[in-house]
């Protein structure tokens, strides 16, 4: 499988071991940055990677940051991406079977390096199971067309910085 792979600079370290790990499972690794320790805004990140993975230019994708929140919240963002954040292999596993997960969010510091190993490995393993599950993800797919695009989403201001 093609895998897209970026960080912000708090899941910098963290990506850099999951780039071998990944490459060493046989997949071909599309890493997208950030290159470096130093600080940066993740939205830039997540968008790269849910931008291909909603195009279908890679077959998946794994964003890393502080927590895998604000990433997970971004990605989301794009049709097509089912971005979750998981703290286990069970939530990974069930997050491909049921949900047909394409992006998975990691935490670059709250996760021991032997849980964030059997997660992605089990993440990138896993199939979807289809049957009732299909069902639910084609009305998620029209809530999705609904909301994202067809722009009900609340519009106002920007925040303020």
């Amino acid at each position: 499988m093609k895998i897209a792979i970026a960080s912000d600079h708090r899941g910098y370290d963290l990506k850099a071991r999951l780039v071998s790990q990944i490459e060493g499972l046989g997949h071909e690794v599309h890493d997208y940055g950030t290159d470096s320790a130093d600080c940066v805004d993740y939205p830039d990140y997540a968008a790269k990677v849910a931008e291909d993975v909603a195009s279908g230019r890679v077959d998946r994708g794994i964003l890393v940051c502080g927590t895998g929140l604000g990433m997970c919240i971004v990605a989301n963002k794009f049709p097509g991406v089912r971005a979750v954040s998981c703290h286990d292999a069970i939530s990974a596993e069930i997050s491909r079977r049921h949900n047909d997960a394409n992006v998975l969010c990691l935490s670059g510091e709250l996760l021991s390096d032997a849980v964030v190993t059997r997660m992605v490995e089990t993440w990138l393993k896993t199939e979807f199971e289809g049957g009732r599950h299909a069902r639910r993800l084609a009305k998620i797919e029209q809530i999705e067309m609904r909301h994202l695009l067809g722009g009900s989403a609340r519009r106002g201001e920007p925040r303020p910085s």
